[in-house]
């Protein structure tokens, strides 16, 4: 994904340590399963239908070469996080089903802000969401939401939202792919000025298989 630069940095120097050898194989509840003093995020929900809850756990590594101290004491992790599915094995039991090592947007800078949150729906699928937004060079904001759904197997890509707004301007767009349907909804409007009217097309998509989690 992005940043493959700066991930390709991290490995060959030996700084990363693979996600593989980062998560416990197994756990209990929701204690951590990550090294002590990382940040983490987890969501719970049934990804495998089978009636018992899963586990999503991301975590941001905090190796000092990659984190910055501002003047007045904020501190940036400029890290990599990292994800790991876990299936529930019934009474509070977590199994490691899968680890990732990029498939976590981030911020490698301090101009860009990315804000990156994940869910398991109701429905059982895998969100994931981030939004991103320049203090520098750009009057651009966007957000995006990837839907990922576990079938024969693995977790593949069903659906994917955009959404882009213009903070000089107020133009925003809206873009939703539906790799079922393989349908695309396109909405533009403005955020300023209702006078402008709202647009909305609908396309089809060319029917490609299902990319998997991870897969670029």
């Amino acid at each position: 994904m992005r940043h493959l630069s700066l991930l390709l940095t991290l490995l060959l120097s030996g700084t990363l340590t693979m996600s593989a050898q980062v998560f416990r194989e197994s756990a209990t509840g929701v204690n951590p399963v990550i090294p002590e003093g990382w940040t983490f995020d987890i969501a719970n929900g049934d990804l495998n239908k089978d009636g018992v809850l899963d586990m999503v756990v991301v975590t941001t590594p905090n190796y000092p070469e990659h984190m910055k101290t501002r003047d007045d004491g904020y501190v940036y992790n400029f890290n990599q996080p990292l994800l790991a599915i876990y299936f529930g094995e019934g009474l509070g039991q977590y199994r490691l089903w899968r680890t990732y090592d990029d498939v976590v947007p981030y911020s490698d800078n301090e101009y860009i802000f990315v804000d990156f949150t994940h869910r398991i729906t109701l429905r059982g699928t895998l969100e994931l969401s981030w939004s991103e937004m320049s203090s520098a060079g750009s009057w651009g904001t966007s957000s995006t939401t990837l839907t990922y759904r576990y079938q024969g197997g693995d977790f593949f890509l069903i659906g994917k939202e955009e959404e882009s707004m213009q903070r000089n301007t107020g133009a925003t767009e809206l873009v939703s792919e539906n790799y079922l349907t393989h349908k695309r909804q396109r909405v533009t409007s403005n955020a300023f000025d209702e006078k402008v009217k709202r647009r909305e097309q609908w396309s089809k998509l060319e029917k490609k298989p299902l990319k998997r989690l991870g897969e670029s």
